[in-house]
């Protein structure tokens, strides 16, 4: 079929775009981190909307987590199966969001009932719009374009609606990637939870991610006689300073990624002493590094073990620490099947030529890579993403759906 024909049912469904947000935003899908009761009602309610329309092959992949009301976290796959979907072998085209959402924030400064769409000015506003309802609904009406034109892609189709994203993936495609074999090696699969505002980045790599939370521990004394303690908190500055100048160290550059380097911040500081004239003999303080894929993490922990030990030797200090987060991913080769499809989609769509990205980020593509399988993150958004006033451009709905579109028909 000439892909004017998808293209063109795809920009008269605005109105049945505009319903399925409304649809789901109205059921808020907040993890019980933030207070929910997860994405069960949200599943439950798009599972009904895909099979009144059309879609009817959906399977579920329920994650138990005792601590919502349900007992599971939701995950469905939807099935347009394709003209080799009897060859295992075949390459299937994935198009991956997730249905939770992140709380609302501060109320007052909502224009709107962030759980009400509403529609003004070529944008929808409500929680969730955004992320990851655009992706979800135009990934949805991509696929229902050449159900209701009875066209059989060449591959097969699978919409993967994913839980916990926004809270660590552990009931979503961490939970997917450990307990059932979903993903073939060769798969493209499709992350449209990113972008920027002209659809020309496709996001291929990400940096390593290591959170550090560092415990210094000396000897409380009076401020007067420092002579009688261990000041936890000047060797917690000369920690933090040497694990800054790791970024010295671990100095290669990648044009992929802005900033081009590896680097390591402290961040956080807890509260040690309450007052000024005692000199603390604890002090916390925290790390935020994102390391260039050129580099591992072991490599990493060696270097920080290496100041670690400098400082407890220089100070007579003990220090510990933990690692809130730890994320190693390879990178999708910027030729890449799915990136090559894609970019080629956006061009046909849109004349704009995508380019490959490295982010310093992380998204759920970071498991799937790290699994062995290629997946880029793309779409065109203004990336309102958890700020007061989501909102998501209609436009940019339809848009991404066509180049979704243009994907499944690609040979």
């Amino acid at each position: 079929m000439d892909f004017s024909i998808i293209k063109d049912c795809i920009a008269g469904s605005t109105a049945g775009m505009i319903e399925l947000e409304t649809l789901l935003t109205a059921h808020p899908a907040l993890a019980p981190e933030s207070g929910g009761q997860g994405e069960l009602e949200k599943v439950l309610a798009l599972e009904a909307w895909l099979r009144e329309r059309g879609i009817t092959q959906l399977e579920r992949f329920d994650a138990p987590d005792s601590r919502v009301e349900s007992g599971i976290r939701p995950n469905l796959v939807a099935t347009i199966p394709g003209a080799d979907d009897s060859d295992p072998a075949a390459p299937r085209l994935w198009i991956m969001a997730h249905t939770d959402v992140v709380p609302v924030g501060e109320l007052s400064l909502w224009n709107t009932d962030p759980w009400q769409v509403v529609e003004q000015d070529g944008r929808l506003y409500g929680r969730g719009v955004e992320d990851n309802q655009q992706g979800l609904v135009a990934g949805t009406f991509a696929a229902l374009a050449l159900v209701q034109n009875k066209v059989t892609p060449p591959h097969t189709v699978k919409l993967l609606f994913v839980a916990d994203e926004e809270v660590g993936s552990e009931f979503g495609i961490k939970y997917l990637l450990a307990h059932h074999s979903l993903f073939r090696p060769n798969d493209l699969i499709l992350i449209p939870d990113g972008g920027d505002e002209t659809g020309s980045t496709i996001e291929v790599a990400e940096k390593n991610l290591l959170w550090l939370r560092i415990v210094v521990s000396g000897k409380q004394t009076h401020g007067s006689r420092p002579d009688q303690g261990i000041n936890a908190a000047l060797a917690g500055c000369d920690l933090a300073l040497r694990l800054n100048g790791l970024e010295s160290v671990f100095n290669q550059r990648d044009a992929l990624f802005d900033p081009p380097c590896s680097t390591f911040q402290p961040t956080k500081k807890e509260a040690n002493v309450p007052n000024i004239n005692t000199i603390p003999g604890e002090d916390v303080f925290c790390m935020d590094c994102r390391i260039l894929p050129c580099y591992s993490l072991g490599q990493v922990r060696a270097e920080v073990n290496r100041c670690v030990a400098e400082v407890e030797k220089k100070y007579g200090v003990t220090v510990s620490y933990t690692e809130p987060q730890a994320v190693e991913s390879p990178a999708t080769p910027a030729d890449a099947p799915v990136a090559r499809r894609l970019a080629e989609a956006v061009k046909a769509v849109s004349g704009v030529e995508a380019r490959p990205i490295g982010i310093g980020g992380g998204t759920v593509g970071a498991y799937l890579r790290q699994a062995g399988y290629q997946a880029v993150v793309w779409s065109r958004m203004d990336e309102t993403a958890h700020q007061p006033n989501e909102y998501t451009i209609i436009e940019n709905l339809v848009h991404d759906s066509q180049v979704m579109a243009h994907m499944m028909l690609q040979e």
